[in-house]
């Protein structure tokens, strides 16, 4: 039998191993960790190009973006092995900015919504994440791999029809081959494999090349030309605003599913606040801002087997090296191999198992519905931050109506004196009908209500509590409350009387 002694360093609850310099000193563990990050950095630029047409800006922004986060995140974030870059979700909030106003004002967003993100990170938001419930997080991670799986769709149609072949080689490759060595990512000997068969048999296939020109210079800092005004501020701020939100929202529900994954912390206030100095420091250099990225961090952390820092810096350094001075090779690549990888990511991504006949008869219906509604809400929007928000207010309206029913008041008469015991747990919504559940004009003159088993959350609770005294009192009789613990009774001395009277 194992025993658990806690530690006296708190510390140690995020030391997470093996560590930069455990890695550095095994050739096995690093040689993971470097072909993790190269696999990393291929998927990474398609998918930068794109979302830099859907923010409306040249392909650069959304490539530069990408290396200067993943190395800015490497160094400072929370997570181990986790990979932030431009992302999709990122840019449909920013977009407008460049359509209407231009670049420097575009630019000016993205630092302003890093800046913001540092702030909320002082404010503690990082520490909300506690109030996200697992229906939500499965609702979040099956969404997720819907959409990943979505996203590759219009791949998929109106192609050649030889790419559907190289699409399933892919898939064979990365099934088959973990079977036999995991020395190598499986992902990364489909993609070269599929890359040589298309060269070598001049297979007419879209490329990476096809999806925008890529960079052939070194980002540059840009300084938004913008006048410091409140006007600008009206402008940018809101949509600075959004990012944020949406760029903490994605980053920590990333970390949370990469914790379970790995069954370790990472440490969240630290993740928030460097995903605002990263998305800064990309406006600085001219890119266009993002966050965690889920499609490449699982293919980082399960498809790659990677768990430390050394693959994120890679992935951001190979990706420059690779757009810069390999940019004629990349350009070759079929998409149908990263097409290959994104399905088996999605694939290994989707939570199976919540979704088994077993588990969903056991499940209760209310998280089942607050399951679906994160995933169709994420599915609908594209967009991860309405779903999890909608999921996590859908989960605190079935829980308090809940929790409504758990309250339970009992009488009883005892000659000249009624008995209620009030047990359960009492807030806005449990004590809302409390004031109808006791028997005014019956009830003999002496009341006692004992308190001992219930215990009081809200000023609500006490204005009801107000109300059934005066009721009382209307009819001259005497009300005694007795039983509260010393918190319920601090409380309820503290707001009793000046709550009620507005009533």
């Amino acid at each position: 039998m194992t025993t658990v002694t806690p530690t006296s360093d708190p510390s140690a609850r995020y030391r997470i191993e093996p560590t930069v310099l455990q890695a550095l000193r095994s050739p096995r563990i690093l040689t993971r960790e470097v072909l993790a990050g190269l696999v990393v950095a291929i998927a990474l630029i398609p998918e930068a190009i794109a979302f830099s047409i859907i923010a409306g800006v040249d392909p650069r922004v959304g490539l530069f973006s990408s290396f200067v986060m993943a190395v800015a995140i490497a160094f400072l974030g929370g997570r181990p092995a986790m990979i932030t870059a431009a992302t999709g979700a990122i840019a449909l909030v920013i977009a407008p900015v460049a359509r209407d106003y231009g670049m420097d004002y575009f630019i000016a967003t993205v630092i302003l919504g890093g800046l913001i993100q540092i702030v909320l990170a002082l404010l503690g938001v990082a520490k909300l994440m506690r109030f996200i419930p697992r229906s939500v997080m499965v609702g979040f991670v099956n969404a997720l791999a819907i959409l990943i799986f979505i996203s590759q769709v219009p791949q998929l149609l109106g192609v050649p029809w030889l790419v559907y072949p190289l699409v399933v080689a892919g898939l064979l490759i990365m099934y088959l081959l973990p079977r036999l060595t995991k020395v190598v990512p499986a992902p990364l000997v489909a993609i070269v494999l599929l890359t040589g068969a298309a060269v070598a048999f001049g297979l007419n296939v879209p490329t990476v090349g096809d999806q925008g020109e890529l960079p052939r210079s070194l980002p540059e800092l840009f300084i938004p030309n913008v006048p410091l005004s409140l006007e600008t501020l009206q402008i940018i701020a809101p949509f600075a605003i959004a990012m944020a939100v949406v760029g903490i929202l994605e980053s920590l529900m990333t970390a949370k599913l990469v914790d379970e994954i790995t069954d370790t912390h990472s440490r969240k206030t630290r993740e928030t606040w460097a995903q605002g100095v990263a998305n800064m420091l990309s406006g600085i250099f001219g890119g266009m801002g993002g966050c965690a990225m889920i499609g490449q961090t699982m293919i980082n952390v399960k498809a790659s087997g990677a768990r430390t820092r050394i693959s994120t810096f890679l992935a951001g350094v190979f990706l420059l090296v690779l757009v810069l001075a390999l940019g004629d090779v990349v350009a070759v690549i079929p998409m149908a191999a990263l097409v290959a990888v994104m399905i088996v990511v999605s694939i290994a991504t989707f939570d199976w198992h919540s979704i088994t006949p077993a588990m969903l008869k056991r499940m209760p219906k209310s998280e089942l519905a607050v399951m679906l509604i994160t995933v169709i809400a994420t599915v609908w929007t594209h967009n991860l931050a309405i779903g999890v928000v909608l999921g996590v207010l859908v989960a605190m309206v079935l829980f308090a109506r809940r929790v409504a029913h758990f309250t339970n008041v009992t009488r009883r008469i005892d000659g000249d004196t009624a008995h209620y015991d009030v047990e359960g747990e009492l807030f806005f919504a449990s004590s809302n009908d409390l004031t109808t559940q006791f028997e005014y004009t019956s009830d003999p003159d002496r009341i006692v209500i004992d308190m001992a088993r219930s215990h009081i959350w809200d000023a609500s609770t006490v204005a009801a509590l107000d109300a059934i005294v005066t009721k009382y009192e209307a009819h001259g009789k005497r009300v005694h409350i007795v039983g509260m613990n010393d918190a319920t009774a601090a409380f309820h001395q503290r707001l009793s009387g000046g709550v009620a009277s507005s009533h």
